[in-house]
């Protein structure tokens, strides 16, 4: 497991743009036939990438974390991009595409099935014990938001949250761009008590995100290709304007799961 430090607010003004894409960008996350994990030690999230090649894969705990099993004080929510399957203490869940399976503290054997099945996970540390649960896509809490003049019309999807399926310190859900919009989280918004990670996927080849971060009044950005994560420190906007519509992960760790709790930044005081 990789370790990344945490960033500062005067990291992001006197880092270059490498040395600022090394600590809150992961580029090479989904790697065949491999369980690959990213913590950063904001709010010491976890960040992994699952492609089940021609054997099982199992999910254990990295040396760094001192765990007898990757759980005992964790819980996680896990993504489904590409059909699969996941068995939790022999307990088997079948996964389409965009389902996400909440997985509690005190899992103890978890393995991810199926050639070429692929997932994406994120992580947060849990003081108490919640139910294995699976959410199907068509399940989630979902809402369209955004206006076309703006071109952020999108459609929400809340899956792991206060209102939904109940966690310690994680949030999750997926955002999907209607075709014609590029715009994400615009407005934009702050929200101090926790991390937030996005996957951007469903970009094509030729396309790509600008994800910008930073603090209001001195933003800084990213260009993101497909697949890719940037961490969001908890002082830090994020948003992001596609060349063309795509769909993100969302996932914040930190002292609460309430969907909104967050500041809202008014748009025209960004610079």
């Amino acid at each position: 497991m990789e370790i990344r430090q945490p960033i500062s607010k005067a990291d992001v003004q006197s880092l270059s743009g490498e040395e600022l894409r090394s600590r809150l960008v992961i580029e090479d996350l989904f790697i065949k036939g491999r369980v690959n994990l990213v913590m950063t030690h904001h709010d010491r999230m976890i960040i992994g990438g699952v492609v089940v090649g021609t054997r099982n894969l199992t999910l254990k705990a990295p040396e760094q974390m001192h765990s007898q099993y990757f759980c005992e004080w964790r819980e996680i929510g896990v993504v489904c991009l590409k059909a699969g399957s996941i068995t939790v203490d022999g307990k088997k869940y079948a996964l389409s595409a965009e389902d996400i399976l909440y997985i509690g503290r005190g899992s103890k054997k978890i393995s991810f099935e199926g050639s070429g099945a692929t997932f994406y996970l994120t992580s947060s540390p849990a003081h108490r014990e919640f139910p294995t649960t699976l959410i199907k896509k068509a399940n989630s809490d979902s809402a369209e938001i955004g206006k076309a003049e703006n071109a952020s019309v999108r459609t929400l999807r809340k899956y792991i949250h206060d209102l939904g399926v109940s966690s310690c310190s994680m949030a999750m859900g997926i955002t999907t761009l209607h075709d014609g919009q590029v715009w994400n989280t615009m407005p934009c918004h702050i929200h101090e008590r926790r991390t937030e990670a996005y996957l951007y996927f469903n970009i094509e080849p030729d396309e790509k995100v600008m994800h910008f971060f930073g603090e209001p009044h001195s933003t800084r950005s990213f260009v993101m290709s497909n697949l890719q994560v940037v961490i969001s420190p908890a002082w830090s906007i994020h948003t992001g304007v596609g060349t063309k519509n795509y769909k993100f992960v969302w996932s914040t760790s930190g002292e609460n799961i309430t969907y909104t709790d967050f500041d809202t930044v008014a748009t025209k005081s960004l610079r």
